[in-house]
């Protein structure tokens, strides 16, 4: 399912010839229209028509309004169920046109093309589709899993350092919750750049493929990958709700720290790991101010997390470097230390 394109683009077109798609609809925004689109056309070989359909960048274009637009114009061009979507780009095309595209009609066929390291090592894959709701993540979405997700690493230099380190804390996190020996040799990086990454790529998505094949829908073993997402998710929701929003690895790499605090404080993890993951992951990313958000504020945020049963925040917690819980309920009191410790920690 996860196929490395050439630079020729052979295995996309070979992938085209095979299928009868009455036609294609490639979605972008203007980073990828700029970037990414000329390299996808100049290697395009197809007799099948195609039309561009690209929305602006960013976060908050991942709403039931741009979704609905999207509807409307696969419905003026007369798409049918033998149509194709490509998602064209990083995690809010491959969320937004995923979701898109497994509900018009019912479902018609996608494939994602990830441009960044975040939806090439994490958003892209595992068939979860999805757009927020007000400024909740991710809270209106389906399981659909894209025909191909066709890789091209060489997207990576088009990215600004900022993207390039957003992707790269799900690598990371990939390494805590399974698989130390990734997490030890991403943490030796010392210029973090798209040749340093580029090698690292193929265990990353090995790692949630193998995950998500255990557990498609979030029942059991696939919550671990929501480490870092819990406290994650809300500090994003509350950016977004700013008008400040936030990258989704910033607020993961947050996240991570938080919850690895969280883990030593529920006894899980000795204070030897947890300082060596805090300290591995501050040296990447910069601190959250967090001193506009109150306690209350993140509480609320975490009550009404998508991934919550009976009114109780579960959390997926490390055991240690390398393993994961899941499903695991934390004391109140020990979720706001965790907090406290990272405004310590920030100095804010």
């Amino acid at each position: 399912m996860i196929t490395f394109l050439d630079r020729n683009f052979s295995q996309l077109n070979d992938f085209l010839s095979e299928k009868t798609f009455s036609k294609i609809f490639i979605l972008i925004d203007e980073n990828t229209h700029e970037y990414c689109l000329p390299v996808l056309l100049g290697n395009l070989e197809t007799e099948i028509n195609f039309e561009i359909l690209e929305i602006e960048p960013g976060e908050e274009m991942k709403n039931i309004q741009t979704a609905n637009h999207l509807w409307e114009i696969l419905t003026e061009m007369q798409a049918d169920r033998k149509a194709l979507v490509i998602n064209l780009g990083g995690g809010v095309i491959t969320d937004m046109g995923g979701f898109v595209a497994s509900t018009y009609k019912r479902g018609i066929q996608f494939i994602n093309i990830p441009t960044t390291l975040l939806s090439m090592c994490d958003a892209s894959i595992g068939g979860k589709t999805g757009i927020d709701l007000m400024h909740y993540k991710n809270m209106v979405g389906t399981f659909s899993i894209p025909e191909q997700i066709f890789v091209y690493p060489q997207f990576l230099e088009t990215l600004p350092y900022k993207e390039l380190r957003s992707g790269f804390a799900e690598m990371l996190k990939h390494g805590l919750i399974a698989d130390r020996s990734h997490w030890e040799e991403l943490i030796q990086i010392q210029k973090l750049d798209a040749d340093s990454v580029l090698v690292h790529i193929q265990t990353s998505m090995d790692i949630k493929q193998n995950i998500v094949e255990k557990d498609f829908h979030e029942k059991n073993i696939r919550k671990t990958l929501n480490f870092g997402h819990t406290i994650g998710h809300a500090i994003e929701s509350l950016c977004l709700e700013k008008e400040n929003p936030i990258l989704h690895g910033e607020a993961v790499a947050l996240g991570m720290i938080c919850e690895t605090h969280l883990s030593y404080l529920e006894g899980l993890l000795s204070k030897g790991d947890s300082e060596t993951v805090i300290t591995n992951i501050q040296k990447y990313y910069p601190f959250i101010d967090l001193r506009e958000f109150t306690y209350e504020g993140i509480l609320k945020l975490l009550l009404n997390d998508k991934k919550n049963t009976d009114n109780k925040i579960n959390f997926s917690l490390l055991s240690e470097i390398g393993f994961c819980v899941y499903n695991y309920e934390c004391d109140i009191k020990n979720i706001q230390k965790c907090l406290d410790y990272y405004r310590l920690l920030s100095g804010f």
